[in-house]
């Protein structure tokens, strides 16, 4: 190696080291001027992994104690501590629960409650059912008309029957051709039209 190749590499070398200077100096100058703002993005960050993490366990505790709650009432339905726990826990899960009694007993009153729910499904549920046990033909089309009814089509179909018991066969006949051809009871609703309507 020549010494050409010597110096030049010695000043590379001392070019590199004063490159490296210049940036740690520039860092400390940025950090410095920024500390307190670093700081605070910091504490921010673990502060929102933190609550995120206790967010989750609390979610995971409450999602547990809750199906514990469902299987000890599936296997005694008159648990009242474990029905206590569900409604706590999991306010929509024990409304479910609640409508599956409700419906097993006839239950028009707790059906009536529950036709308020925050869940939106057994509202709706609940709902229909009320209609349907107390065969009110005002109902029945109050919910067949109600916009994201989920048994709109049975309800279309009740009312029909209650129109035919009534003896107003022209009335369900056009009730009956409310019913969609992709509707599951549309078969039913022919039948009826068929059989049922003259």
């Amino acid at each position: 190696m020549s010494l050409k190749d010597n110096i030049s590499m010695v000043k590379d070398e001392l070019n590199a080291e004063e490159k490296f200077f210049e940036n740690a100096v520039r860092t400390e100058r940025f950090v410095k001027k920024y500390k307190t703002k670093l700081i605070g993005i910091a504490a921010i960050a673990i502060f929102v992994v933190g609550a995120n993490g206790v967010y989750e366990y609390v979610k995971n505790s409450k999602a547990e104690a809750s199906n514990i709650a469902l299987l000890s009432l599936q296997q005694n339905g008159e648990d009242k501590a474990a029905l206590a726990v569900l409604k706590e826990q999991n306010p929509k899960l024990y409304d479910l629960y609640m409508l599956s009694r409700a419906i097993d007993k006839g239950d028009i009153a707790m059906l009536k409650e529950l036709s308020s729910s925050k869940a939106l499904a057994v509202a709706d549920l609940a709902s229909y059912q009320v209609a349907s046990l107390e065969k009110k033909l005002n109902d029945l089309n109050n919910y067949a008309n109600t916009e994201d009814a989920i048994y709109k089509d049975m309800a279309v179909v009740q009312s029909a029957v209650l129109l035919m018991q009534e003896n107003k066969m022209d009335q369900a006949h056009r009730k009956l051709a409310l019913v969609q051809s992709s509707s599951p009871v549309y078969t039913i609703a022919m039948s009826l039209m068929h059989y049922g309507v003259k």
